[in-house]
């Protein structure tokens, strides 16, 4: 799979994390990752879980050049996973202002009909916020709140993160491992 995964500067970098680590782990699909970085996304994530780990192998771009292979539509990738995505640039994607890298391929990937997955991490919702994700819904993007579940009885911070991250590669169509489904046993190993 060819992948972007990009990191804004909202608040719920530990996703971001957890999602290039189970990246990087699975060698299955010889995954090619492209990250993208917004502003602020370095200075959040560091707050949050100390320096951003990114892979080995994994190419790093930042968002200020459109000098990235994923803002044109003949380039081929698979999809693009925003995550944490701030409010901000799901309202910009919203409404096609395509400021920065980032927010260009999101545009890309919407008008080319690639997966497009969007992981705000905001809340509450004011009344502009909840309409630009309805427009994005509309657009052809995946919303995935980062909005954990508990059924599984998560025992660490890492447990409740990998509810999230599990939903987001669900839709990528990535296998894993990383939580018991609901009504399914979980294996002792």
């Amino acid at each position: 799979m060819k992948l972007v995964v990009a990191i804004t500067g909202a608040s719920g970098s530990l996703y971001a994390q957890r999602l290039l680590q189970v990246l990087a782990e699975d060698r299955s699909g010889l995954h090619e990752v492209h990250v993208a970085l917004s502003a602020h996304a370095r200075e959040v994530a560091e707050a949050e879980v100390g320096k951003l780990a990114i892979p080995d192998g994994f190419q790093v771009h930042g968002d200020a050049s459109m000098q990235v292979p994923y803002v044109s539509g003949s380039a081929r990738f698979d999809a693009m996973v925003i995550i944490p995505c701030s409010m901000g640039t799901l309202g910009r994607i919203a409404h096609g202002y395509s400021d920065s890298a980032i927010v260009r391929a999101a545009d890309v990937f919407l008008k080319e009909k690639r997966k497009l997955i969007l992981v705000p991490r905001e809340t509450p919702w004011n009344l502009i916020q909840a309409r630009n994700v309805v427009t994005v819904l509309e657009a052809g993007a995946e919303v995935i709140p980062a909005i954990p579940s508990f059924y599984h009885r998560p025992q660490t911070v890492l447990d409740v993160v990998d509810t999230v991250v599990a939903r987001v590669l669900d839709h990528l169509g990535l296998e894993h491992a990383l939580t018991k489904r609901w009504m399914e046993e979980r294996s002792k190993d």
